[in-house]
């Protein structure tokens, strides 16, 4: 019987190319209300132009949810952590500043925090996001383990990060280089104690009907 693996988000910050697909497809989803919950981030601005998607991580102990007074911001069974709850949210921005990643966002206009929540009308169906069916370099993923490493032989997923003495899990990975496998050693003096291979001479006649004996064929040089 085929076990199907669950699908995961993956992100790999050396294919960003800071086209912006993901941003706009991201407010097409249904549950954003118009409003895109992924940016782009540069990552140093002053001497490079190369971007990285933030999207949220989804921890499995969602910061946000601890420091949130109102109890407005949820986490679904499978892991997914909810923008606040209408009903409940009181915008006073814990959250906001609570998140180690910086992803939620406070919309004061409409006295809420919203963020990416892997758009889970797709997602809970078996759906890609919005962001990982646009993305034309596929910075964004979205699908098996087994997939990402087939196509990405020389990343890791990985989605354990340190944050001082505090190590957060999430449910998205980020993607990293493989550690270069050490190159094999050369002894580069081994070959002074090579032998030169013995060489012999062969001078034909140039027009004879049967070549004659190469007189100097045993000759060694």
């Amino acid at each position: 019987m085929t076990v199907h693996q669950p699908l995961e988000f993956f992100v790999d910050p050396s294919r960003c190319i800071g086209c912006q697909s993901c941003v706009q497809a991201c407010s097409e989803c249904d549950t954003h209300r118009g409003e895109s919950m992924i940016h782009l981030e540069f990552i140093d601005r002053g001497h490079s132009v190369q971007t990285v998607p933030m999207v949220c991580m989804h921890c499995e102990q969602p910061t946000c949810a601890e420091v949130c007074p109102a109890d407005a911001i949820k986490r679904t069974a499978d892991g997914v952590v909810q923008s606040a709850r209408k009903p409940r949210c009181i915008a006073c921005g814990n959250c906001v500043m609570a998140c180690p990643f910086g992803v939620p966002e406070l919309y004061i206009d409409r006295a809420i925090m919203m963020k990416c929540d892997m758009c889970y009308d797709r997602t809970s169906v078996g759906k890609r996001p919005m962001c990982a069916t646009v993305c034309p370099s596929q910075a964004l993923f979205f699908g098996t383990r087994e997939q990402i490493e087939a196509i990405r032989p020389q990343s890791m997923p990985t989605n354990r990060f340190r944050f001082g003495e505090q190590v957060i899990t999430t449910r998205v990975s980020v993607m990293v280089p493989r550690a270069p496998a050490p190159a094999p050693l050369l002894d580069v003096t081994a070959a002074m104690d090579e032998r030169p291979a013995n060489r012999t001479v062969r001078l034909n006649v140039i027009g004879a009907i049967d070549p004659l004996p190469d007189p100097f064929a045993e000759v060694e040089v």
